[in-house]
């Protein structure tokens, strides 16, 4: 009784019942009528009494018969829908070649038509798109190596360069080799992190998820900037319990951790200290990336992520503005979110937060 549920047909078949019973009525009046009038001794004919009596009858007939073709005829139409729904929810799950049956005429059909020819143009979309990552994957990949290629080969120059200075005592080369190398280093980094979010943009950018132990990979991250750090008389500090089964991709997550950390270290002064925090809860993963460095301007708060964002309040000229948009592509590709709070002249706090799915959870 599925046809039913709809609240159009339900009135409609309520009003032609109420239409049976009143044609039902009234055709019983005469019967009643003429019974009277046989109670009161006139003579009516058998054949009258027999047809006055049948009236009702087949008046009940015909309406059900009428509710029965509308029943069917909506039951079918009940089925052709659902098979549409069912068609339509298959496209949707993945199935690119389910198509709903519109061999017939009507309005119906039509309908149906037009919903495979919404299908077949979104097929062709979804083709070219991926035709369009394909080439635009191919291209990144190509400029990477054509990028890579030259700024080695300038690296090296300068490193001689560097060298024949320190040899032959030419300490204006010397000095103007080393700001050289630190463009270099800059560029170069501009085009690693401006790849990586290219490829995230494109789709191309494969994370692959794999049981990780947290605490290992904070140890990394911290050993990595050990040296800067002590070089800058700051203070990296570990904080965690032992997360054995974190499910992430390691290098994407260090990546983003290793932008976060040499964030902090840039925006503190000597004797600083930069916190690396974690804690696994029921529901999620949270990584806490804490300094008592300058503090972000309230202005920045709401751009920092942007790419390029250069904040005017910012004393730190050389950075390109790349890395904390790549910690919310990072996170972001993680199925995580990524967070700030920040006070100026008191320090800052980013906060990725990653939840727990059933299947992430063993």
């Amino acid at each position: 009784m599925r046809v039913l549920v709809n609240r159009s047909i339900k009135t409609l078949f309520i009003k032609i019942a109420q239409c049976m019973a009143v044609i039902v009525l009234i055709s019983a009046v005469p019967a009643v009528l003429g019974a009277v009038m046989d109670a009161q001794g006139q003579m009516i004919k058998k054949v009258t009494q027999v047809s006055l009596t049948a009236a009702p009858v087949c008046a009940f007939l015909v309406g059900a018969a009428v509710l029965y073709v509308c029943y069917r005829y909506f039951r079918q139409q009940d089925s052709l829908i659902e098979d549409a729904v069912t068609q339509i929810r298959a496209f949707v799950t993945g199935d690119r070649d389910a198509r709903i049956a519109c061999d017939e005429e009507g309005e119906l059909y039509r309908l149906f038509h037009e919903i495979n020819s919404l299908a077949a143009v979104l097929n062709a979309q979804a083709q070219k798109e991926s035709e369009s990552r394909a080439f635009l994957k191919n291209t990144i990949s190509d400029i990477s190596h054509q990028l890579k290629t030259p700024l080695a080969a300038l690296n090296i120059y300068n490193g001689i360069m560097q060298a024949e200075a320190e040899t032959n005592g030419l300490s204006a080369i010397q000095e103007f080799a080393g700001l050289s190398e630190q463009e270099l280093d800059r560029i170069e980094t501009l085009v690693q992190n401006l790849l990586k979010i290219t490829k995230f943009d494109a789709g191309t950018m494969v994370i692959e998820k794999q049981p990780e132990n947290l605490s290992e990979i904070m140890a990394g991250v911290a050993k990595h900037f050990a040296f800067r750090a002590e070089q800058e008389k700051k203070q990296i500090v570990l904080e965690g319990g032992d997360v054995e089964c974190f499910r992430c991709d390691r290098s994407w997550i260090a990546e983003a951790l290793d932008n976060l950390v040499k964030n902090a270290l840039d925006h503190t002064e000597s004797g600083d200290r930069i916190w690396i925090m974690w804690e696994q809860s029921p529901s999620a993963v949270n990584i806490t990336v804490k300094d008592n460095g300058s503090g972000i301007h309230p202005e920045d708060m709401h751009h920092i992520f942007k790419r390029f964002y250069r904040s005017r309040y910012s004393q730190d000229k050389q950075g390109i503005g790349l890395g904390l948009s790549l910690v919310k592509a990072v996170a972001e590709a993680h199925g995580g979110t990524v967070g700030v709070d920040s006070r100026l002249g008191e320090g800052t706090s980013f906060v990725l937060l990653f939840p727990i799915t059933d299947h992430a959870a063993v």
